[in-house]
Formats: structure tokens, C-alpha cells, sequence
């Protein structure tokens, strides 16, 4: 007999079927035995009123993995509206040893390190685990969203020869007896990319050897990068990442509803044009000095309240961030040297996704790096192929953790993080 699962239940009223999963609750009264089994689907309500089979159940530890052979008979109070009677029990392992917290409570009330140090099981949990489908659905809709506009999926190197992008804040590790490095981003990469498909994108984690110990923060994270040539400048990058976003929310939507519904998340609309304001605006907005080189989190906040207020945004972005504080490869404002044609993307108070325009011209990159002081043999690698003809170019790179947390108002980002690595957590 094939395997059904708990959602397609309501097809089989009156039928006989099998179901198998872990045993997630049992509740066990004078007349009756109530089983409920746990697949991926759900969950399914079997009803017990046979002693010999009753006695097994008792039997039965929480997360035990069983199949159940029973008929399906309408119910509206029962999970789906249909449970399971007449059944018979046969365990497929021996007896699990139940985790050190409930499963089958509404919410998990172990402490988040317990819930991380006991990850396996934790995320069996319909809270954790919805977290996990909306992630999934997200990077789906990203894909679908771009492959929709002509980009190309691209795969690129994450251990490196140089630690190049971002200066000390990298993993070292030994290649064969040569230094190397874990990657922090495809930034170097896609753009090179750029030269052969015209735009790309790329799912994939990043690394950051940065000390911070914060909700927000990960060691390892999934970062979600496209490229794009041929833009006027950075407004056409922000033109896509929009359309992104709204697909990537679409997406949620659709393929994630139930997931939703678990954590009684509703996704936000993607304005058909996000409000923008210039980094100038943005300190002035958020109460910062006029000489104030970056936005602090206080400052995001404020931004992100303005938003809601005056624009009935969750979104917000940020143009023209300073020079100084942007990578060497961010084209300059033509009309504001000092300033960049960069950006950021607030959701909800908080940056979510940072992108710009890039230099494309070779002797734009010697002036750029040797303005920083910066020797050129270290990108010889990659500066070398904007002698051959790069386009003007652009991207910009989501992360997935930050994008789900913000989503489902999750208070740390470990919250949606299946095996989160940061400065303390190495394991499971």
C-alpha cells in the first residue's frame, strides 16, 4: 500500500491507508488513546480504542518513527477535518530517546543555545522548521525571478588565493601547503561574469572572520548575488532587485502559505517604487550629523520608521553612501565625486541588501587603487580582464538569513538558521 501523507488525508474518507512519521503527541484517557503522527506534510490524529493496541502505544516514546495502517473517517474537529480509526501500530526503529524540550507545544520554550545545541531535533519543531520552508521558497522565487529576466546561474570558487575584498576579516586555511582563504563574497567573480553572460546570479555562502556577536550577525551566511551589464547606473540595479524582491515574496506566498499561517506571518507589499533618499537626506531623516560617515542601527531604525510613516513602505533605500566607505570598485557619483552610486536596501529598519554601480574601465581600477593606496598585484587576476572590454555593470547581494528574519519577526537570526556558525558555534 503507498505511503500517504497527512495533508492528502480528506482525498481518502472511508478508504484504508498508510501513513508513517514520528510519534508527536500521545494522549492517553480512560476510554480512548489518541496517537498523533507527524510527517512533513503535518499532522494526523489516529484513534485508539483497541487494548492490545492501545498497550502498544504506551509503549511509544515521543519522536519514535512509526507507520500506521488505519481507515480514514471524517472529522471536524481533527486535524484536516479526518482522522484515523481501527488502526494497527508497527514502530519502523526502536524507541526514540525524546529530546530535552516538548515538540508538540505551540511554541518551543527550551532557550535558543539549548534549541541550537540540540538543533536536530529542535527543527522538527513546526515553528523552526516553517522558518526553514520560507527560506526555501524565497531562494526559489529569487531564482525564478531572475531566470525570468534572462540571468544566468552561476557557481564560483569560495576558497581563494588572496584575502583581497575586505581586508583581515577572513578564514585562513591551508591549500596543499599554500595560504588560502574562505571567500567573503562572488563579488570578484560576478562581475568577471558579467564579461561573458551579461548578467548572472549566484546562491551561495559567504564568510566572515568579523568578531560580532549580535542578533544579526553569522559567520557563515547565504548570500544571494546577481550582476547585471549594460546598466545606465545604479537606479537600473535598484530597478531589479525590486522586481526581485516582490518575486521572492510572491514566491513565499505561494509555495510557503502553510508556513506562514504556523508563525501568523503576513509577507509585506514591495511598493511598485520603493522610496529612495540620498545618504545627505537619510542623516539628516534619522537626526545624525551632517559629517557622520556611515548609518549606525539607531539610524536604520529611524529610516525604516520614516518609511512606514510617510511612504507606507517596509522598505526604504539608501543612495550615494560616501567614497570612503564603499569598496574601490564602486563607480563614484559623476555628479558628486565624493559620494557613490551605491546603495543599500532597508527592510523594516534594518539593511538587508547592499548594491551599486562598479567601475568598468581598466585605468579607472589603477586610479581607484592606487587612491587607496592599494598595490595592484593582488587583483592582477581580476583587474586584468576590464582590459578586454567589461560593460557598465552592476549588482547587488541579499541575505537570506537577515531576509527571513525580517519576514517573520524573528528576534535572532539563529531563529532561522538551520546550523548557524558564528563567533562562538562551531557544532552541531
Amino acid at each position: 500500500m503507498q505511503r500517504t501523507l497527512s495533508t492528502q488525508l480528506p482525498a481518502h474518507v472511508g478508504a484504508t491507508v498508510r501513513i508513517a512519521g514520528w510519534v508527536h503527541r500521545r494522549r492517553l484517557l480512560k476510554s480512548v488513546a489518541f496517537l498523533i503522527v507527524r510527517d512533513a506534510a503535518g499532522l494526523a490524529q489516529v484513534v485508539v480504542t483497541d487494548p492490545a493496541v492501545r498497550a502498544a502505544v504506551e509503549k511509544l516514546t515521543e519522536e519514535t518513527v512509526v507507520e500506521v495502517t488505519a481507515t480514514v473517517v471524517a472529522n471536524g474537529t481533527a486535524p484536516a477535518g479526518v482522522e484515523l480509526a481501527d488502526p494497527a501500530v508497527r514502530p519502523l526503529g526502536p524507541p526514540a530517546v525524546p529530546p530535552p524540550f516538548d515538540l508538540y507545544r505551540p511554541a518551543l520554550t527550551a532557550t535558543l543555545p539549548t534549541q541550537l545545541d540540540h538543533a536536530p531535533t529542535a527543527l522538527r519543531h513546526p515553528t523552526r522548521s516553517a522558518a526553514l520552508r520560507i527560506s526555501a521558497a524565497g531562494v526559489a522565487g529569487f531564482r525564478a525571478a531572475l531566470d525570468a529576466r534572462d540571468f544566468v546561474e552561476i557557481h564560483t570558487p569560495k576558497v581563494v588565493a588572496s584575502s583581497t575584498e575586505s581586508g583581515a576579516n577572513v578564514f585562513a586555511l591551508d591549500w596543499f601547503g599554500r595560504p588560502a582563504y574562505l571567500a567573503q563574497s562572488p563579488q570578484f567573480y560576478k562581475q568577471l561574469m558579467v564579461g561573458v553572460f551579461e548578467r548572472v546570479y549566484e546562491v551561495g555562502p559567504v564568510f566572515r572572520a568579523e568578531p560580532h556577536d549580535t542578533v544579526r550577525h553569522l559567520a557563515q551566511y547565504t548570500s544571494l548575488d546577481a550582476e547585471l551589464g549594460f546598466v545606465a547606473d545604479h537606479t537600473d540595479v535598484m530597478a531589479v532587485l525590486r522586481d526581485t524582491l516582490a518575486g521572492m515574496l510572491d514566491a513565499v506566498a505561494d509555495r510557503a502559505g502553510a508556513a506562514l499561517a504556523t508563525l501568523g506571518v503576513t509577507p509585506p507589499e514591495v511598493p511598485e517604487q520603493i522610496p529612495a533618499v540620498h545618504f545627505t537626506e537619510a542623516l539628516a531623516i534619522a537626526g545624525a550629523p551632517a559629517d557622520e560617515p556611515d548609518l549606525a542601527p539607531a539610524h536604520e531604525r529611524a529610516l525604516g520608521e520614516w518609511a512606514r510613516r510617510e511612504h507606507g513602505s517596509e522598505f526604504v533605500f539608501v543612495t550615494g553612501y560616501p567614497m570612503a566607505k564603499r569598496p574601490f570598485y564602486t563607480h563614484p557619483d559623476p555628479a558628486r565625486p565624493a559620494y557613490s552610486n551605491g546603495f543599500d536596501l532597508l527592510f523594516r529598519g534594518l539593511e538587508l541588501v547592499t548594491g551599486g554601480q562598479r567601475l568598468h574601465r581598466y585605468d579607472d581600477y589603477l586610479a581607484a587603487l592606487a587612491a587607496r593606496g592599494e598595490p595592484v598585484e593582488p587583483y592582477a587576476g581580476y583587474v586584468d580582464a576590464f582590459r578586454h572590454g567589461m560593460p557598465p555593470h552592476g549588482g547587488f547581494a541579499i541575505g537570506l538569513e537577515r531576509f527571513v528574519a525580517r519576514l517573520t519577526g524573528a528576534a535572532n537570526v539563529r531563529e532561522v538558521t538551520a546550523f548557524p556558525r558564528d563567533l562562538h558555534r562551531l557544532t552541531p
